[in-house]
């Protein structure tokens, strides 16, 4: 049976948790770019929904600038939340916050950006499955010759992700020697929202 049979039917482990980072400043956008619409939707809004569809409750979303406006678009929210007060220091403070928010509790996390719109929950549910069968490796979307987010990490590399500083994310972890990492192809993680431009050729 492949990767893929197996996560038509899949139920995450309890242990298992999805952080959706959503806490940015969204500098290049001009305005808060988690409450844009795609399709009528926020993107914060979708995010969350993909990551509850596939995660049930164990889901966390780390919120930072305008906060109270972007939780208010994800009701009911019937996961996690967490301010990061931190969000201007870069997205290393929002991947420690949500880490450590269940680092006593999870055995993995899987790490999804909210302006990753054509990602899509069958995508999630193939990290997974690759994560359940090789547990002990980092499991990550390939596209453009890179691999990054979505991006599944185990327990072992939590105290890496808390140490993370900067905006440089947790592609540095990645691209250690020493990290054991699978990718999962998946073209549609390479496109993220950087400008109103990029929703307004991605909504024609």
């Amino acid at each position: 049976m492949t990767t893929s049979d197996i996560s038509k039917h899949l139920t995450p482990p309890e242990r298992l948790f999805a952080i959706v980072l959503a806490a940015g400043g969204s500098s290049r956008f001009g305005s808060t770019k988690q409450l844009a619409k795609l399709g009528g939707e926020p993107l914060v809004a979708r995010a969350v929904r993909l990551a509850t569809e596939v995660f049930g409750e164990r889901c966390v979303l780390v919120l930072g600038k305008d906060w109270r406006d972007v939780a208010a678009v994800c009701k009911p929210l019937r996961g996690f939340l967490v301010v990061n007060t931190e969000f201007d220091s870069g997205m290393a403070s929002s991947i420690a916050a949500g880490t450590g928010a269940v680092a006593e509790s999870a055995s993995g996390i899987l790490l999804l950006l909210a302006d990753q719109p054509l990602v899509d929950a069958a995508h999630l549910r193939l990290l997974v499955a690759r994560w359940m069968q090789n547990p002990q490796c980092i499991v990550a979307s390939e596209y453009a010759g890179i691999e990054g987010p979505p991006v599944l990490f185990p327990a072992d590399y939590f105290d890496d992700l808390m140490a993370l500083q900067g905006d440089h994310g947790a592609r540095t972890i990645l691209r250690k020697p020493s990290s054991r990492v699978l990718g999962i192809r998946c073209e549609n993680a390479g496109f993220d929202i950087d400008s109103p431009a990029d929703l307004e050729s991605l909504s024609r």
